[in-house]
């Protein structure tokens, strides 16, 4: 994936297969796996991430092998990941990025596990989601993302984001994550460095998923 966010080759956007999510509750039960990100990928998404956690956002690791089975481009497995086993488990069920949560993992804690994810030819994208957390970047986590929306509040602001990737060291690839639904946003994070965007709920919120990708897509 940060080879293909720096190349610049695609549209950027990581697009997300979710059926819901802690803000907003079930957001789409009937989604086939296999026909949205079928179509995320012939759309044009960077990489694809796919929820495998179950109790918040009602998704499970086959719903990532599914997605394996069904396209070719970098699948991120969005998780709460707190253990090197976890790693195992991502690698086995065929994910090529690992998701790291500043706010869930200690600095050390977030080093031992990128190291380990490299280790076994996983890519990691660090979520940050406020300032203090900065500290938790380290050489192993080249994929930054930072989270929109606060995770006490579940409010949206762009402008703290902004001000955040001022604060990212050089040559780090930045990620907008959460709360994006309009091109001009993106146009906004571009002008700010960033290259990747983390989109979910706006696409799968859609009866069809894959083609409301599309639609965005063009417009982009």
């Amino acid at each position: 994936m940060a080879e293909t966010l720096r190349s610049g080759t695609s549209t950027g956007i990581i697009t997300e297969f979710k059926r819901k999510s802690p803000s907003k509750g079930m957001i789409n039960e009937t989604a086939i796996v296999e026909e949205v990100t079928k179509d995320y990928e012939k759309y044009g998404a960077a990489a694809i991430s796919v929820l495998t956690d179950d109790h918040f956002f009602g998704g499970s690791s086959e719903d990532l092998m599914a997605a394996r089975d069904t396209v070719n481009i970098p699948i991120l497995r969005k998780d709460f990941i707190i253990d090197e086993y976890q790693l195992l488990e991502a690698k086995a069920i065929g994910a090529d990025i690992i998701l790291l949560i500043a706010a869930c993992l200690t600095p050390p804690e977030v080093k031992m596990l990128a190291a380990s994810a490299k280790s076994l030819g996983l890519e990691v994208l660090l979520e940050l989601h406020d300032e203090e957390e900065l500290e938790h970047i380290c050489d192993d986590t080249e994929l930054i993302g930072i989270n929109n929306r606060s995770l006490k509040t579940f409010e949206v602001d762009l402008d703290r984001s902004l001000q955040m990737a001022a604060k990212i060291p050089s040559g780090k690839i930045k990620i907008a994550e959460s709360g994006i639904s309009e091109v001009e946003q993106i146009n906004l994070f571009k002008r700010h460095g960033f290259t990747g965007f983390l989109m979910g709920e706006n696409f799968m919120k859609s009866v069809n998923p894959g083609q409301a990708f599309r639609d965005f897509a063009s417009k982009l």
